[in-house]
């Protein structure tokens, strides 16, 4: 075989260019892998950030962006930055959360294998539709407000979680006490004798409102009849004025908003003094702001939640949500940014036991989570659940001290619902 030389010249710019080389690995060797190459891991938020959801959905966005931003400005976690990949899962066609964009967005998410959580949804009917593609993917989300229990029964477990493994964790309670504990609020507090029920015909809706119906009769409460209103439709005075001629001591409605707003609306002109209430769906911005008062004065509604944003303990964080933010949280804002901490220390315990940090056995740390959060211990149940059961209960009173949206100090809170 015959050998061509070099040129001189050439020889040494090719040794010059090994050694530069050596020293180059030599030197990035040296390095902590977080210079030599960034680490970075993803959590989804998806929530429906268009339509009559937004300003609460928001709230919620932010607690959870406050738990990542604070994790990252203290270095990360165990190593790893963590990135946020926000995506809307409301659309202008439906005016409120969609569960087809939901379904699309946990698609995007699941295909993207930096993705090792998510948090949300905000709507249990956006749940519904994630569910099973989050369980073909074993990846786990968290839901800081969505309350239907079908999700996460395990009766339903061959529809939500085909894999096999719980992947719908929560932060809150679901609709199987938060409707009861209400129908007890009902008939132990307000003293309530006969009730007519309204449901939005959506996946929390119907849920809540069937919980809250079938206890009120268990209390020997009177359903004088039940009707589903159609968000969309701008008008319910014929339902209101045919509840008006049955004269039920109180009216309870399960949904949100977008329905909610124009019930609350025309009720106060059809019912104006007869008790409303309604499930989380009416703890809302929104509704203050959409339904304005007097139409929202006096409605009952609960959170499926400890009510914390007004206690002492939590006040700094308050104060942090606050200047990061420019309003005032929620209690769903603690419970997203609960939410963003379990999720947080996953990755943490991962990392520390040495296995890849990636969904699965970030999965499988969310289950065995026993973590510190504002809310108090978070820990879940087979399931998914959390384990604490706590439903709050608030009545709209205006303090025209505060503005009108002002969920903190428009809603006044009155006490934990009865348990069973």
């Amino acid at each position: 075989m015959r050998v061509t030389k070099l040129p001189l010249m050439n020889r040494l710019l090719g040794l010059a260019l090994s050694l530069t080389l050596i020293v180059t690995l030599a030197t990035l060797g040296a390095l902590p892998r977080t210079q030599a190459a960034a680490k970075t891991l993803a959590v989804g938020i998806t929530l429906p950030l268009t339509g009559a959801d937004a300003e609460d959905a928001e709230l919620i966005k932010d607690g959870a962006v406050l738990a990542i931003e604070e994790a990252n400005a203290r270095g990360g976690v165990a190593g790893y930055k963590i990135e946020m990949i926000i995506l809307d899962s409301g659309t202008a066609t439906a005016g409120q959360y969609d569960p087809a964009q939901a379904a699309t967005n946990t698609k995007k998410l699941v295909a993207n294998v930096g993705v090792v959580a998510n948090i949300g949804p905000q709507m249990s009917g956006e749940g519904k539709a994630m569910s099973q593609i989050l369980s073909e993917a074993d990846m786990a989300t968290i839901t800081p407000s969505s309350t239907n229990p079908d999700i996460t029964d395990p009766q339903y477990k061959d529809k939500y979680r085909p894999n096999g493994k719980p992947v719908y964790f929560r932060t809150v309670t679901t609709d199987a006490f938060q409707g009861p504990n209400m129908a007890n609020y009902y008939a132990e507090t307000l003293k309530v004798h006969s009730v007519y029920v309204l449901d939005d015909s959506g996946a929390y809706g119907v849920g809540i409102a069937n919980s809250f119906q079938k206890r009120a009769e268990q209390k020997g409460i009177k359903i004088l009849g039940r009707d589903q209103l159609n968000p969309k439709e701008a008008d319910y005075t014929t339902i209101l004025t045919k509840i008006k001629g049955l004269n039920p001591d109180a009216l309870y409605y399960g949904g949100v908003e977008q329905a909610g707003t124009k019930l609350a609306k025309q009720a106060y002109d059809v019912i104006p003094k007869m008790p409303k209430g309604g499930g989380d769906g009416m703890y809302s911005a929104s509704l203050l702001k959409g339904a304005g008062f007097p139409s929202s004065d006096g409605w009952y509604a609960t959170i499926a939640s400890p009510h914390l944003v007004e206690s002492a303990e939590i006040q700094d964080w308050v104060k942090r949500f606050a200047k990061r933010f420019g309003k005032q949280p929620g209690d769903y804002s603690i419970t997203a940014y609960d939410a963003g901490l379990v999720i947080l220390d996953a990755i943490k315990r991962v990392a520390a036991s040495g296995k890849p940090v990636d969904r699965h056995t970030v999965r499988d740390a969310i289950q065995n989570s026993t973590v510190k959060t504002l809310q108090g211990p978070v820990s879940f149940d087979e399931n998914g659940d959390i384990k604490d059961r706590t439903v709050s209960v608030f009545q709209v009173v205006h303090n025209t001290s505060y503005p009108d949206d002002d969920i903190i100090h428009q809603f006044k809170y009155l006490g934990v619902a009865p348990q069973n």
